[in-house]
């Protein structure tokens, strides 16, 4: 198998899930915007990629139980769906697998299968046996070294992992964002960006121009902001532990303000400009409604940051803002309406909208239901 195999997932197809109810061999490009009424269904394809690291993670149970149960998660329930079918590619490499509900409202894995184009045209199903448990073979070869299994899951265990859903809706007084963190968990940025302050003082210890292109992002929208301090205070001293919070200084004094004087759209503004300008990015990067919160300008620039980071790394990005649109190009736009109760998805064609272009805006186009934004589910 040759080394150069991406991790960029190409296409998707997803059966019986949700409010998906056939999904065939969608393509996906680096630039994914998916916008959508509320309820079409835009934020169960985002549930998609957190199944698949519960998979990964050998927790594809808790993800049911915290969903309500595999009825609530089978399209239109037991009674209508049987089984959830998923399949993946990614440049050379698939992925494909069935889930199946069992008694008691348990789950099992079957039919999970690999494919490579440098090693054949056709699907090599792991173990070639149908599994009793919810628990990936992925997950189980991974760890494997020199047999033949390892070599077809390791690169693809890898790309899934690689890829992040990051949701960072709760700004709360009490959210993660805003609480200290050891300074050791700084590998990566969390979904949920509860180690924002770890992450960022290691990349300006490690990532100097990174870093400063975070801090002046936040200046254009914070323009009152100064540095951040990001301090490390020593916990529990015998054990050596030491953490550090979201602290930050203004222009015009020096008294340290702390994260709970950042107001909502501030720090989650410092959490999405961080997500986007990362120096090593997930491979695929995937955010929610990154327009919650947001002054309307500091909504224009993360459509810049995101257009700038899909020159780096693939983005899938769900919302419901005009303005975000307006930042985007019509081919970078996937519209998902509520046609025959199910959730459906098409990617928008330029020379559809030409004529539109010349007066509107594609967020203008998407305000006036020129570019269709369908019906919500009941």
């Amino acid at each position: 198998m040759k080394n150069n195999l991406t991790n960029i997932l190409n296409k998707l197809t997803i059966r019986g899930f949700k409010s998906i109810r056939e999904l065939e061999n969608f393509e996906l490009r680096n630039l994914n915007v998916f916008v959508g009424a509320n309820g079409t269904g835009k934020s169960n394809l985002i549930s998609f990629f957190e199944m698949l690291h519960k998979l990964m993670d050998g927790n594809l149970a808790d993800y049911i139980r915290e969903n309500g149960g595999i009825n609530d998660i089978l399209y239109n329930g037991l009674k209508t769906t049987e089984k959830m079918d998923f399949e993946m590619r990614f440049g050379v490499l698939g992925y494909r697998f069935t889930v199946k509900p069992t008694a008691k409202d348990g789950v099992a894995l079957s039919k999970e299968a690999l494919f490579c184009e440098y090693e054949n045209s056709d699907w090599y199903e792991l173990g070639k046996r149908l599994y009793s448990s919810d628990d990936s073979s992925l997950l189980v070869e991974e760890a494997k070294n020199n047999t033949h299994d390892n070599k077809y899951c390791k690169p693809v265990y890898d790309a899934i992992m690689s890829w992040k859903v990051f949701h960072f809706h709760d700004t709360s007084s009490t959210a993660p964002m805003r609480r200290w963190e050891i300074i050791e968990d700084n590998k990566s940025l969390r979904s949920n960006a509860s180690n924002i302050a770890p992450f960022l003082l290691r990349l300006r210890e490690e990532y100097v121009t990174e870093y400063n292109e975070i801090v002046d992002a936040c200046r254009i929208v914070m323009p009152y902001l100064k540095e951040f301090l990001l301090e490390e205070q020593l916990y529990e001293k015998a054990k050596g532990i030491k953490k550090t919070n979201l602290s930050w200084r203004t222009k015009n004094s020096d008294f340290p303000m702390q994260p709970y004087h950042l107001s909502d759209g501030s720090i989650r503004f410092i959490c999405l400009a961080t997500a986007l300008l990362q120096p090593k990015p997930p491979s695929t990067l995937i955010i929610d409604e990154p327009e919650l919160g947001l002054h309307p300008e500091a909504i224009r620039i993360i459509g810049e940051l995101i257009s700038s980071a899909a020159k780096r790394t693939q983005i899938i990005v769900a919302t419901q803002s005009p303005l975000l649109l307006d930042q985007f190009g019509i081919e970078d736009i996937i519209v998902v309406n509520c046609k025959d109760n199910q959730s459906v998805f098409e990617r928008l064609k330029k020379e559809d909208f030409d004529k539109w272009l010349e007066d509107y805006s594609t967020g203008e186009l998407w305000a006036k239901n020129i570019i269709q934004g369908g019906v919500h589910f009941d």
